[in-house]
């Protein structure tokens, strides 16, 4: 039986690692830093979506024969659509964004960015629950160690947005210690979204290729929507280029190495 709350809580001690950055430094995120942690993250997410979640599920559509794509295709697009009704429904703020999207601008900046990384958070932890709920089925051809890869991946993607949450906190005058707390909140949606999702693999063993795929997409989503427009923003965007690429590798050499 695989050790579930380890790999469940790995992420979110990254998110809280990268938090407490602010209280290590004395000064707020630069633009170069600031684009090269949204570009890594970019690309560990992006890499994971492809090995960890749309191979495996048309791998498990394979009795479909020609058609194996269809679950991939649907979940894609549905996890879009997810995190865009959610993106539109809830007021938030870009990462190291000045305005404010959503019907209630009276919100703090402060609490607006909190929600946008916990916004993100979710789709990162249904994708962890369903690779490891994957891995329970024993049927699925997805190994606890691509589930640990995953985790792992979630993690180090996760040190640069709790970065991002705790520092520019700490530049608006938040205290080290409140901004670490918020940086830190920003993850617990994480290992709740993933302990959903595992808590009900009995019922979704069925429509696992669907939810493998539909956080493949939820996540794409984020990329697309918000992490690589802020990497283009000032005049390091190729710093957040070379990130990307880096995070890319990091995470495909970890899917392929453990899982």
């Amino acid at each position: 039986m695989m050790n579930i709350l380890p790999i469940v809580a790995i992420p979110f001690l990254g998110t809280a690692l990268g938090a407490a950055t602010v209280l290590m430094t004395r000064n707020n995120v630069s633009q170069r830093l600031h684009n090269m942690l949204l570009g890594f993250a970019a690309g560990v997410m992006v890499a994971a979506s492809v090995w960890s979640l749309i191979m495996p599920s048309i791998e498990l559509a394979e009795h479909m024969g020609r058609m194996s794509w269809v679950p991939a295709a649907v979940g894609i697009i549905l996890g879009m659509l997810f995190l865009l009704a959610l993106d539109s429904l809830v007021p938030h703020m870009h990462p190291g964004g000045d305005t404010a999207e959503g019907p209630h601008t009276q919100l703090g900046k402060r609490h607006m960015l909190m929600l946008a990384v916990t916004l993100h958070n979710i789709p990162e932890g249904m994708a962890v629950g369903a690779v490891i709920a994957g891995a329970m089925t024993g049927s699925s051809g997805i190994t606890a160690a691509a589930a640990l890869a995953l985790a792992v991946g979630m993690a180090i993607q996760n040190i640069p947005e709790g970065a991002i949450i705790s520092l520019p906190l700490r530049g608006d005058g938040m205290s080290r210690r409140r901004a670490f707390g918020y940086g830190t909140l920003s993850g617990v949606v994480e290992p709740i979204s993933a302990l959903i999702m595992i808590l009900l693999f009995e019922h979704i063993a069925p429509a696992l290729p669907y939810l493998l795929s539909f956080s493949a997409g939820a996540m794409l989503y984020v990329v697309v929507e918000e992490l690589i427009p802020e990497t283009q923003q000032g005049k390091h965007s190729d710093m957040g280029t070379i990130a990307f690429a880096i995070g890319f590798v990091i995470m495909m050499v970890l899917d392929i190495a453990l899982g």
